[in-house]
């Protein structure tokens, strides 16, 4: 508990989850342990903190070498690690099962971006999951494109109808919009 508190002050005069992981790697020499501390000063469920660092302590955290606290956090911190969950309501939920079922329709997707994806849900940043799947497209040979842009125009429909949507959703929704529109008189 000790180590989560120094973690906790790290937070406080403005290191990031990676730069507080470092310090307390160095210090303690304990990789694991200073990984622990970090994710219960984020309060990071334990449950969830020993998924995330089982996925990685082979690879990262079973044999440090000296020197390497600085390298070791930033991959934690970008393997999501030390993501905060955020709590997601009913609409929030709702827009990423919409998002699931484009990615389905996209008819393959990167590991890349399915791990940003994925990180953007546990962490509520949907506006920035929405404006990556705008962006991307769908397969021609196997995926499903008017699904796949009937879908994300319900999902922007829902994300701009907060009183002050970001404008990005808006111009990002209407190009979905038009994609959904040629999808659809596309089809046989």
């Amino acid at each position: 508990m000790r180590l989560a508190l120094t973690a906790r002050h790290l937070f406080d005069t403005g290191a990031t989850p990676a730069e507080a992981y470092a310090a307390l790697a160095r210090r303690t020499r304990e990789p694991l342990r200073s990984a622990r501390a970090v994710c219960a000063a984020l309060a990071i469920p334990s449950t969830e903190t020993d998924r995330r660092l089982g996925d990685c302590y082979d690879a990262l955290l079973a044999n440090p070498r000296p020197g390497s606290e600085d390298d070791t956090g930033e991959l934690l911190e970008a393997l999501g690690v030390f993501d905060v969950p955020k709590q997601l309501d009913a609409r929030e939920r709702a827009i990423i099962e919409l998002f699931l079922t484009a990615i389905d329709a996209m008819g393959a997707i990167r590991a890349g971006h399915q791990h940003g994806l994925a990180r953007w849900f546990t962490t509520g940043n949907l506006t920035a999951a929405y404006l990556s799947l705008a962006a991307a497209r769908p397969l021609p040979a196997t995926g499903d494109p008017e699904l796949y842009w009937t879908t994300l125009v319900t999902a922007g429909e829902l994300l701009t109808a907060d009183p002050a949507p970001d404008v990005r959703l808006r111009n990002a929704l209407a190009r979905c919009r038009t994609r959904a529109t040629h999808a659809t008189t596309a089809q046989p």
